[in-house]
């Protein structure tokens, strides 16, 4: 007679489920959800390898191509005339070179309409070359005045000191210099010293890149320039510091734990403020473009050009930094040494211990504290027990 048992499946059971037909999490809704799907941390030497490659190429860009300064940097002479619809820059080119018999530095067009003026940047020029040159100019394209008029003094001519432009940079560097010396401060004492480590790379990473592609491209460099380098740092330390506080939050009492790992935590912060950096990031960008497009190419406003470049490239290097660069950083300094570095370690071992139980290959643990139930078989050496022990009465 055979016994049957009919075992019933546990509801938890899901063996039997065709995962082919789960629903399946587009990238889009990962990314908005900010669940954790995205390994950034762990993927960190991928990143610091991309970082260092484009620090490499922008330091070999320092060295091989260098900057296009502007005048007020180098110093010389800017001419402007309007521009009317028969001048063209290869024209006021030839004027030049005819009139003083050496070429400008650069001739460029600058705004549209009514507005559009051609400038002139070249060497420092006397009083006798500045009169030859405006009266070169007056009888080749007859510029107007403001009444209409054709007259020499349509065209403007201002000397530029290269001083000038040294001190500004001077300044700057003063203001930067403490800027950054406030700021380690702060986030030292309203976070901790490796956050301010990480927050000071990131912040380097942000002004050498933006630096180097200036240098690339060979946009010129103004004063606009390097007060817009000022105003950057402050969008980039703020999405950093941002990340850094969910960083915070997420490994809060982390190391009383033995779940989760610091990386792992600082990556679901990353995750969840991923799309909120990339919204900060599109917001701040879209009125810089708009600034371009009104300021320089309508009105022609040069400064604001310059101005909207660094911010431009310095918000988009700016995000990246604080994603990719300042928060794997952050988990590398306190992988290195310190209590965060003895947690990882013990996560680690128990999981190996539990992954080496769950294959068979490790006994199971014994609880502490539990007794351990005797068996009820006489063991050898002990005295025999039972009746023959009992006093007869």
């Amino acid at each position: 007679m055979s016994d049957t048992t009919t075992s019933t499946p546990s509801p938890l059971d899901d063996s039997g489920v065709d995962q082919s037909t789960q629903p399946k999490h587009s990238w889009f809704s990962r990314l908005y959800t900010g669940t954790g799907a995205f390994d950034i941390v762990g993927r960190r030497r991928f990143y610091y390898i991309l970082t260092g490659v484009i620090v490499l190429v922008c330091l070999l860009s320092f060295l091989v191509r260098g900057f296009t300064l502007g005048i007020d940097f180098e110093g010389g002479t800017r001419i402007a005339l309007p521009a009317a619809d028969n001048i063209s820059t290869e024209q006021v080119e030839t004027v030049y070179d005819d009139s003083l018999g050496m070429p400008p530095v650069s001739v460029q067009t600058v705004g549209s309409g009514a507005a559009a003026t051609v400038q002139i940047r070249s060497e420092a020029l006397d009083p006798a070359e500045v009169d030859t040159l405006r009266q070169a100019l007056f009888e080749a394209f007859q510029p107007q005045d403001n009444s209409g008029t054709a007259t020499p003094n349509a065209i403007s001519v201002s000397d530029v000191s290269e001083t000038w432009g040294s001190q500004i940079t001077q300044k700057a560097l003063i203001a930067l210099v403490v800027f950054l010396v406030i700021v380690s401060i702060y986030i030292a004492v309203r976070y901790e010293r490796d956050m301010a480590l990480a927050a000071l790379a990131a912040l380097a990473f942000d002004l050498l890149v933006t630096a180097g592609v200036y240098s690339l491209v060979g946009f010129e460099v103004t004063p606009a320039t390097v007060i817009g380098l000022l105003t950057i740092l402050g969008f980039s330390l703020y999405d950093s510091v941002v990340v850094f506080d969910k960083v915070e939050e997420n490994t809060r009492g982390i190391l009383n734990l033995h779940r989760k790992t610091y990386a792992e935590q600082a990556n679901l912060a990353v995750n969840q403020t991923l799309m909120r950096s990339i919204n900060t990031t599109v917001i701040g960008v879209l009125p810089v473009i708009a600034l371009m497009i009104i300021a320089v190419w309508l009105l022609g406003v040069g400064t604001l050009k310059d101005l909207a470049l660094v911010q431009l490239v310095g918000m988009i290097v700016g995000a990246y930094s604080s994603i990719f660069f300042a928060t794997p950083l952050l988990v590398t300094l306190k992988e290195k040494w310190g209590p965060v570095a003895v947690h990882t370690r013990k996560v680690h071992s128990k999981r190996a211990e539990a992954a080496a139980r769950a294959a068979g290959l490790a006994p199971e643990p014994v609880a502490v504290g539990v007794a351990t139930p005797k068996s009820s078989a006489p063991q050898p050496g002990n005295r025999p027990t039972g009746k023959r022990n009992k006093k007869r009465r």
